[in-house]
């Protein structure tokens, strides 16, 4: 591998910075070519700093054009200054004023960290370490400081300038330019710090607090998107209402504004007051986003709002707390949405990404625990372990504290350490503090890498009407974690009787049991229940109460019990596709044909919750999604072929759907019915079912069926109906799939956010032609490669979506996704390391495609020149 220096950062040897910054003056000088950035920061030495301590300020390929200390420049032999940053060599043993001048070149930066240029407007992304190429700082989490920010811009050209905090100053200046000055009061770290100038079309609404504050709201989006931004709108305002009332949580500045880029790394960014958000999160309109669009920007609107709080007011001491703002965060969001919406539908969405995106990372070379002890690089540790599996172990935390006392910490929390920058461990001392619980042990949750598996075995007996459980946990070894610690597991659970009524028991011998939960914490745990008056169907991990895999010795007929009775959403759900995944597990094992007695079991039970009156239609589209391609290759375990998976996966659908293709067909027209385009939950919720129906009549392979796919798409009125007819279409390949794909290609080619969603389903399409698809569209003379929106739609999609094209027998599409890898490293390393997580699973292939994948790999290690973040990915990759 070409020589990269990938220094490790460890936890254990963090120090605070040597030296204390009070404030930030800065002034940004925007021009067409060039941009000057002159800094004025207060420091002085912290309590303790040796006379003399250099000063090491962060600066990547920065170049100083001036350096002052209270207004005298400094002689070149007085500091240090390299592509790496700035020292001075003996700075003052007193407060002092650094000044700094630098100039940066916006436009071509494609890296799209620091300051830079996207359709003509100025914008900044500083988290995790982009505030260095803005100009020379402590860029760490724990250095806080006010900031003042003064934007100077040619006013044709940028009539909007923004920045953190409260405006208080505009004016004109000379030559058609004008100025802005934004005073933000409340410290702050650099990753926090954003800017934007440029021409925006502008939305505006009001909000005033519960202790009656006023805020000015404003959304910025290109000219004539403003309609687009309606929908952010209500969900902040509804975000800001909900966090006061939950949390006790009141904003506290005179405006927040929002601003929508096109070009940008991440989805969205809680800069102080200044948020700015991937223009896919924001912009919405029926005929343009579906209902899942509106749901993402209702959530991610909510999830940078609630940052105010879970990560700006009260942020990480280091990078490696990275999991305490953002799981936080993260649940904080969940539970909004739950609020809003529906509370079962939103848990089982969560757990399905859950299971599709951080089980698989768990299990194979790139697992880390939610809190790291060490890194390469920071940018690769926004992963799904930290944002979702953070949230899952704050819920774990809520759910065994009870609500009350769960709020009794975090008011505490915020009341503790508002303005600082803290800890995990400040994080649950707050709760043991509030609550008298010792929580060690559950703190290894944040410590410890891995999906728990946690074995349950029950039985009945009838004569001393008993009922036994035993439960037993364990964690697989992990990269660098050979030995795992017991945890505590929090499995809430009921007893389901013959009439699917809950059973009562008299008492509990063994385990640790509080009121509808058992808290595992031991390896083993052998509980029985007296006074149990007939045979239980265990109930066990509702609303998935921990992120642990369970096995059961339940057989299917308890199962499909379960589907039919329990009285907890999740369960019920999940009931039917642990009948699925067995299915589909035994058939891939086998090599042979599906068990036909089963299917109708399943088949049948399926049909009863279509059936039933008294559920949501949002949860019978739900019980419709069988366990994706993902969800059976991890059950299978090792020399994993991806393409027999899709092969045994549509037979299961198709043979279900013929099974109850009547119910399915009366559903679908039923709900085609209603011309109700709005986002009211029964509408949203309709469409869901509708959509669902559709999907598996088309996989009957009924050409009846594919043309009424067809119908539906060119009879749409919304994006949500359209997309469903379409994306059946194209899962089945069916004979008017080619075409449909094409039509959709054509409208939507002026509208680059449509546009994602054909990509997308071009990038999906399961036949073989799917990879020369994907090259024609990349290696056009349209497509922006530097688009991150766009390469992940296409690229993106392809490799992690579309996994048996992907891994194909003749290593073609390794080949091209690592070439891509490669190019776009150039350019965007966090996009490139992103797109090579799609090796992953790489060892868990079958022999072929593993030999394949692994050659690809290491030809790509040899190349020279490659990003600090590609080589973390793909060292941590060959190296699991």
């Amino acid at each position: 591998m070409a020589e990269v220096r990938n220094e490790v950062i460890f936890l254990k040897d963090y120090q605070p910075f040597a030296y204390e910054v009070h404030h930030i003056d800065l002034v940004f000088d925007v021009g067409e070519k060039s941009t000057l950035v002159t800094s004025k920061i207060d420091v002085s030495p912290r309590k303790g700093t040796p006379t003399g301590t250099r000063l090491d300020l962060d600066g990547e390929l920065l170049t100083p054009k001036r350096v002052t200390v209270d207004g005298r420049e400094l002689d070149e032999n007085e500091y240090e200054a390299n592509a790496q940053g700035l020292s001075l060599l003996s700075p003052p043993d007193r407060a002092f004023v650094l000044e700094t001048l630098v100039e940066l070149d916006p436009e071509n930066n494609k890296r799209l960290m620091g300051l830079y240029r996207s359709n003509g407007v100025w914008c900044t992304q500083c988290e995790a370490e982009g505030f260095r190429r803005i100009t020379y700082m402590a860029d760490r989490p724990d250095v806080l400081a006010t900031y003042r920010v003064r934007l100077e811009a040619d006013k044709q050209m940028a009539p909007v300038l923004l920045a953190n905090g409260n405006l208080v100053e505009t004016g004109d200046l000379k030559g058609g330019r004008h100025y802005a000055v934004w005073d933000d009061p409340h410290p702050k770290p650099t990753y926090l710090f954003a800017v934007v100038a440029g021409d925006l079309g502008v939305i505006r609404d009001e909000f005033t607090t519960a202790s009656g504050r006023h805020v000015d709201l404003a959304i910025y989006a290109e000219h004539g998107k403003q309609d687009d931004c309606v929908f952010a709108m209500d969900a902040l305002k509804r975000s800001m209402a909900w966090d006061e009332k939950r949390f006790g949580r009141e904003y506290d500045l005179d405006v927040f504004n929002i601003v929508a880029v096109s070009d940008f790394n991440f989805g969205a960014m809680e800069n102080k007051g200044l948020n700015i958000f991937n223009d896919r999160l924001i912009l919405a309109q029926p005929d343009a986003a579906t209902d899942a669009d509106y749901g993402r920007v209702e959530s991610v609107v909510a999830h940078e709002y609630f940052h105010n709080w879970t990560g700006n007011r009260i942020t990480c001491r280091d990078w490696f707390q990275l999991c305490l703002k953002e799981g936080l965060t993260v649940y904080r969001d969940q539970e909004f949405t739950s609020d809003e919406r529906s509370r079962p539908v939103k848990r089982i969405e969560d757990v399905r990404d859950l299971r599709a995106r951080q089980f698989p990372e768990d299990e194979g070379p790139l697992a880390h625990p939610p809190r790291p002890d060490q890194f390469s690089e920071i940018n690769n540790f926004y992963t799904a372990t930290v944002y979702d599996k953070g949230a899952e172990v704050v819920r774990m935390l809520a759910t065994l504290l009870g609500e009350e006392d769960f709020r009794k910490g975090t008011d505490l929390y915020f009341e503790r350490h508002d303005g600082e920058a803290t800890t995990i461990e400040s994080w649950l001392k707050v709760f043991e503090d509030a609550t008298g619980r010792d929580l060690q042990q559950f703190g290894i949750w944040y410590t410890q890498a891995g999906t728990p598996e946690v074995t349950a075995e029950s039985d009945w007996d009838a004569e001393t009407k008993t009922c036994s459980l035993k439960l037993t946990q364990h964690t697989a070894p992990t990269p660098g974690q050979s030995d795992k610690q017991n945890l505590v597991i929090p499995i809430k659970f009921g007893l389901i009787g013959p009439n699917g009524q809950e059973l009562e028991w008299e008492s509990v011998i063994g385990g640790h049991v509080e009121g509808d939960i058992i808290v595992l914490d031991e390896a083993v745990a052998e509980l029985t229940f007296t006074g149990v008056a007939s045979r239980p169907v265990p109930s066990l991990l509702r609303g998935f109460s921990a992120p642990v895999k369970l096995k059961s010795n339940l057989m299917r007929d308890d199962q499909l019990f379960l589907a039919r009775h329990d009285k907890d959403g999740f369960n019920r759900w999940q009931a039917l596709q642990e009948v699925a995944l067995q299915l589909m597990v035994d058939a891939v094992r086998t090599g042979g044909d599906l068990d036909e007695g089963a299917v109708a079991a399943l088949a049948a039970a399926l049909g009863e919750t279509l059936a039933d009156k008294e559920m949501d239609d949002a949860l019978k589209a739900m019980a419709l999604s069988l366990p994706g391609e993902l969800a059976v290759a991890s059950a299978v375990g090792h020399d994993i072929d991806p393409q027999a998976i899709h092969v045994v996966r549509r037979a299961l659908l198709a043979s279900v759907a013929r099974r109850i293709q009547g119910p399915l067909s009366q559903t679908h027209a039923r709900l085609a019915l209603s011309r109700d385009d709005s986002q009211a939950i029964s509408a949203v919720h309709g469409r869901t079912l509708k959509n669902a129906c559709l999907g598996l009549l088309v996989a009957t392979g009924s050409a009846a069926h594919s043309q009424l796919a067809a119908e539906q798409y060119s009879a749409a009125s919304n994006m949500t109906d359209r997309m469903g007819a379409l994306g059946a279409s194209v899962a089945n390949w069916t004979s008017e799939a080619r075409s449909l794909l094409d039509s959709f290609g054509e409208r939507v080619k002026s509208d680059p956010l449509m546009g994602d969603k054909w990509l997308s389903l071009s990038a999906m399409r399961p036949d073989d032609g799917a990879l020369d698809a994907v090259k024609s569209i990349y290696n056009g003379p349209d497509f922006p490669r530097t688009n991150p929106n766009r390469m992940r739609s296409l690229i993106g999609a392809f490799a992690m979506s579309n996994v048996a094209q992907f891994t194909r027998t003749d290593g073609a599409g390794f080949e091209f996704v690592a070439a891509v890898c490669r190019e776009a490293d150039g350019y965007n390393p966090q996009l490139s390391a992103r797109l090579l997580t799609a090796f992953r699973s790489w060892r868990t292939w079958e022999p072929k495609r593993r030999q394949l994948a692994e050659k690809v790999l290491r030809d790509l290690a040899e190349s020279d020149g490659l990003s600090r973040d590609l080589t973390d990915i793909l060292t941590r990759t060959l190296a699991g």
